[in-house]
C-alpha cells in the first residue's frame, strides 16, 4: 500500500461533527482477549473453498469485506496505541515535544513494514479515525479497501481538520456513493471536493510539491534498476526534451540503438562523463575468490542493489570501454569470511568513531538497515552497545543503520544488544518489552543455515534437482486432486 505524502506528524485543529453515527457504534464493542486475535485467525485458517463457482465468488467478497473490516480495526488500534504511549511518556516526565516518538517505528514493527510506512500507517489511521469518520464507517463495512480509503486520506491531506471533515461528509462514502469507482474517479473525486473547500490550500500545495523533488534507485528483474527522479514539471519535460532531441540526431546519423536505448545511454554518459559509466565511480561488488577466477556459480552482491548473477559479475570487471582514450578502473576489494560461517574476520579499535576501513566492512557486511523490515540505505554506522556505556568499536558490536532507525534507537525505553553465534546478530526490545531480531545477510559463500543441516538438502547435480523438480510436481497434483475430492 502507497501512501505517499500521508505522515504521522500532520497537526489537528479541530473536527467537525459528521452526522452520521460514530462507527464506534456500529459494532457492540468486545472485552478484550489475549487470545482473540489467533482465534480469528485459526476461524480464517479452518475455512475451505467452497464446491461451486457462486459460492467461490462470495467467499472472495466476503474474504476482500474481512480484510477491510481488519484494516479499520488496525487503524482504531493503532490510534489507541498512539495515546497510550503519549500518556506514559507524559507520566514518564517527557517533554511535550518528544512526546509520540518511536510509537510510529513500534508500529511498522508490529506489521512488519519499515519506519518510514509505519510513520505514514499512522498518520493514515489519525486521518481516519479523528477526521473522516463516514470514511473509516465505508472501510469498516467494506464498501472501500484500505487502499482507496488511503486515497481519500491523500488527496485531502493539505485541508484543515474541519475542511477534510466536511469534505469527508460531502463525499459520503459509508452510503454507496462511491460503489463501483475505479480508483481515478475517486481521486478526482476527493480532489474536487478540497478544492470547493479550500482553493488556495490546494494550490499552496502544489507549489510545496517541488520541495519534494528527489532521486531514487530500486532494483529491476534480470540486473537492471529504476533510476527515477521527483522533478517539478517544467525540468522534468525540459531532461526528457534534451534526451529526445540527442536521441533523435543520433539515431538520424544512423546509430542502430533504439531512441529509448539512445535515451538512456546519454543520461548515464552526461551524469557520469563517460559513456561506461563506471570510470571515476567506485562500484562495490562482493563476491567469493571461487567466483571470480574458478568461474564458480555462487552469486554476487552489489551494494545499493543486491544479488546478481556470477557470469555478470565477472563480466562487469572484464569489460573494457571501446574508446583507447577512456580511462576505465576497477578497485576489487577482497572480503575474507571465517571458514563456516558468515562472520567478517574482525579487527577491533580503540577509537570512539569506525575507522574507514571496519565501515567499508560493516557496510558490506549489513548491505542496508539493519533494523527489521527497513531496507533504507545505511547512513550511519553504530556501536549496537553505545560507547558512552562501554560499548567497544569493533565489527561484532557495530551496525549499519539508517539515519531515522539511529535517532529512534537513542529513545528512553528502546534497547538493542548483540547476540552470540556465528552470524551477526542483534536483538531490538522496544518500550512495551517487545523483542526483534536481526541477522545480518549471509555473504557469497556463505551456506545458509537451512541449507546446511544436511549436505543432501543440497542439490549436487542435474539428476538431483531433476528428482526435485519431479517431487514438486508430484506434490502440487496430489494436492489439487485432494482439493477436487473435498
Amino acid at each position: 500500500m502507497d501512501m505517499d505524502g500521508i505522515q504521522e506528524t500532520r497537526t489537528t485543529r479541530g473536527v467537525a461533527p459528521a452526522r452520521s453515527r460514530a462507527p464506534e457504534t456500529l459494532v457492540p464493542e468486545t472485552p478484550w482477549r489475549g487470545d482473540c486475535v489467533q482465534d480469528l485467525i485459526n476461524a480464517v485458517g479452518s475455512l475451505r473453498p467452497g464446491t461451486s463457482s457462486d459460492q467461490l465468488v462470495d467467499q472472495l467478497r466476503g474474504l476482500e469485506d474481512l480484510k477491510s473490516a481488519i484494516a479499520a480495526l488496525q487503524a482504531r488500534v493503532a490510534v489507541a496505541f498512539d495515546l497510550a504511549q503519549r500518556r506514559k511518556q507524559a507520566q514518564g516526565g517527557v517533554p511535550t515535544s518528544e512526546h509520540g516518538q518511536g510509537v510510529a517505528a513500534q508500529i511498522a514493527l508490529a506489521r512488519r513494514e519499515s519506519p518510514n510506512r509505519g510513520s505514514r500507517i499512522l498518520g493514515l489511521a489519525k486521518a481516519l479515525v479523528t477526521e473522516m469518520p463516514r470514511t473509516m464507517a465505508a472501510l469498516e463495512t467494506g464498501q472501500l479497501n484500505e487502499w482507496r480509503a488511503t486515497l481519500l486520506v491523500k488527496e485531502t491531506a493539505c485541508l484543515s481538520a474541519v475542511d477534510r471533515c466536511a469534505v469527508d461528509e460531502e463525499l459520503a462514502a459509508d452510503t454507496g456513493t462511491l460503489s463501483g469507482a475505479g480508483d481515478r474517479a475517486i481521486i478526482a473525486a476527493a480532489k474536487a471536493a478540497a478544492y470547493r473547500r479550500d482553493p488556495r490550500s490546494v494550490t499552496e500545495r502544489a507549489s510545496r510539491a517541488a520541495a519534494e523533488r528527489h532521486v531514487s534507485l530500486r532494483p529491476a528483474p534480470d540486473t537492471m534498476t529504476y533510476l527515477t527522479a521527483l522533478l517539478p514539471v517544467a525540468e522534468g519535460v525540459a531532461v526528457h526534451a534534451a534526451l529526445s532531441r540527442q536521441a533523435d540526431s543520433v539515431r538520424s546519423d544512423g546509430d542502430p540503438r533504439s531512441r529509448g536505448q539512445v535515451m538512456a545511454d546519454t543520461l548515464v554518459e552526461r551524469l557520469t562523463g563517460t559513456p561506461g559509466g563506471l570510470s571515476g565511480v567506485e562500484v562495490q561488488l562482493v563476491m567469493t575468490d571461487r567466483t571470480l577466477f574458478q568461474g564458480d556459480s555462487e552469486p554476487a552482491r552489489l551494494t545499493g542493489y543486491g544479488i546478481v548473477p556470477a557470469g555478470w559479475a565477472r563480466s562487469v570487471l572484464a569489460e573494457r570501454p571501446a574508446e583507447p582514450d577512456q580511462d576505465f578502473k576497477v578497485w576489487v576489494r577482497r572480503l575474507y569470511t571465517a571458514p563456516g560461517n558468515s562472520d567478517l574476520l574482525a579487527t577491533d579499535s580503540k577509537a570512539r568513531l569506525f575507522p574507514r576501513g571496519m565501515r567499508r566492512f560493516i557496510e558490506a557486511r549489513d548491505d542496508t538497515c539493519r533494523t527489521p523490515y527497513c531496507d533504507a540505505p545505511i547512513r550511519h554506522i553504530d556501536h549496537i552497545v553505545p560507547w558512552r556505556s562501554g560499548g567497544t568499536t569493533n565489527l561484532h558490536n557495530g551496525a549499519g543503520l539508517c539515519e531515522q532507525c539511529n535517532h529512534t534507537k537513542e529513545i528512553s525505553g528502546w534497547t538493542v544488544k548483540p547476540l552470540p553465534g556465528n552470524e551477526h546478530s542483534l536483538e531490538i526490545s522496544t518500550p512495551t518489552g517487545h523483542s526483534y531480531r536481526s541477522k545480518a545477510p549471509p555473504l557469497p559463500g556463505h551456506l545458509h543455515a537451512a541449507t546446511s543441516l544436511h549436505p543432501t538438502a543440497i542439490p549436487q547435480s542435474r539428476s538431483h534437482r531433476r528428482q526435485l523438480h519431479n517431487r514438486a510436481k508430484a506434490l502440487k497434483y496430489a494436492r489439487r486432486a485432494g482439493l477436487l475430492a473435498a
